[in-house]
């Protein structure tokens, strides 16, 4: 027993004790653990950065009818004009393009006020089912692009039923 205490302290004092390169290793932890912590400090100093952002293109929304012997297309588009809408309708999908690009200037003594906006819009629309492209009608109104598309094949309308609540 007093073997094991004597064998303890000789290696206590090993680790406390200068060895032939002028150091000990409870030093080398400390500056280790004094090194570590001055390390995350100085990242926790840095500034938070951020990514760029990059502008977002505006939400269209969109309505897809079934009619039975149609499909009608109704596409949220405010402020454009429709020279400025590129249309493209295949079997299965629509394609909506549309820039508008507005510039305003004025003009007074000591003043100049100039001002640009910028809309575009950009939506590729799977349909459910085959149409006729090439039968395909759209029309603007109200900021609103209204297409109708006749249906390769027509799905007959199911008939109503009354029913009655309890």
């Amino acid at each position: 027993m007093a073997k094991s205490k004597r064998k303890a302290k000789t290696q206590k004092q090993e680790l406390t004790t200068p060895s032939l390169w002028g150091f000990n290793w409870l030093d080398v932890d400390r500056a280790f653990d004094n090194f570590r912590r001055d390390f995350e400090r100085a990242f926790t100093t840095f500034p938070t950065i951020t990514p760029p952002s990059f502008p977002s293109l505006p939400n269209t929304h969109t309505d897809i009818i079934d009619d039975g012997d149609k499909l009608v297309v109704k596409v949220d588009l405010p402020g454009v004009k429709k020279k400025d809408i590129e249309l493209n309708v295949t079997d299965n999908s629509i394609e909506v393009s549309a820039e508008h690009k507005e510039e305003e200037e004025e003009k007074r003594k000591n003043f100049l006020r100039k001002e640009r906006s910028e809309l575009s819009y950009y939506r590729t629309l799977p349909l459910p089912e085959k149409v006729v492209a090439g039968k395909a009608k759209a029309k603007l109104t109200d900021g609103i692009l209204n297409i109708t598309i006749p249906k390769a094949v027509p799905t007959p309308k199911p008939k109503k039923k009354s029913v009655s609540i309890q």
